[in-house]
């Protein structure tokens, strides 16, 4: 069995937790736009949008980013704003306590939480094909970095679990 050196251990343990942290925190930002999906017609989203982009429009009117929000915020209707708000409260909630519970090393969330990113992953990839968007390409190359990890610590964290000899960590009483 190939052993891991010390230092590969760490930075792939800290890599892995760090990322989690932000995944978390990403699910937390999803609830809050949830939310505020729920709370805020779509009209006054839009106003909002306006608001924010009216700057960077008069710098340059051919801004993409700013473009496309005005865009989206232009055609959001109630109906896809309830969608929005479902979508985001469902994905941040189950992204929050996958996060959770792999973090607290339960050996169950690390298949659940590789099979919920190749489920999004795949859906990214199909959004992509529709209309490309960096943003979206950089966040599914993140995920895909994710699973990677995940994998890599679910299958460290079972050989602990069948050896515990092998597991460096100290032990908790």
């Amino acid at each position: 069995m190939m052993q891991r050196t010390l230092f590969a251990g760490n930075w792939l343990d800290k890599t892995f937790k760090v990322s989690l942290v932000l995944k978390g925190l990403d699910g937390l930002l999803e609830l809050v736009g949830g939310i505020l999906f729920l709370l805020v017609p779509p009209d006054r989203i839009g106003s909002l949008v306006r608001v924010i982009t009216q700057h960077e429009l008069i710098e340059d009117p051919g801004d993409l980013v700013a473009n496309a929000l005005r865009d989206a915020a232009g055609a959001m209707t109630v109906s896809a704003s309830i969608f929005a708000a479902v979508y985001l409260l469902l994905h941040g909630l189950v992204k929050i306590v996958l996060v959770w519970a792999v973090l607290r090393d339960k050996l169950w969330a690390y298949p659940w939480m590789i099979a919920f990113l190749l489920a999004f992953i795949v859906y990214q990839g199909y959004q992509m094909a529709v209309a490309f968007s960096w943003a979206m390409a950089l966040l599914t190359v993140f995920d895909i970095f994710i699973v990677w990890l995940t994998w890599h610590e679910y299958g460290a964290h079972k050989t602990r679990s069948a050896d515990p000899a092998e597991d460096p960590r100290p032990r908790q009483a």
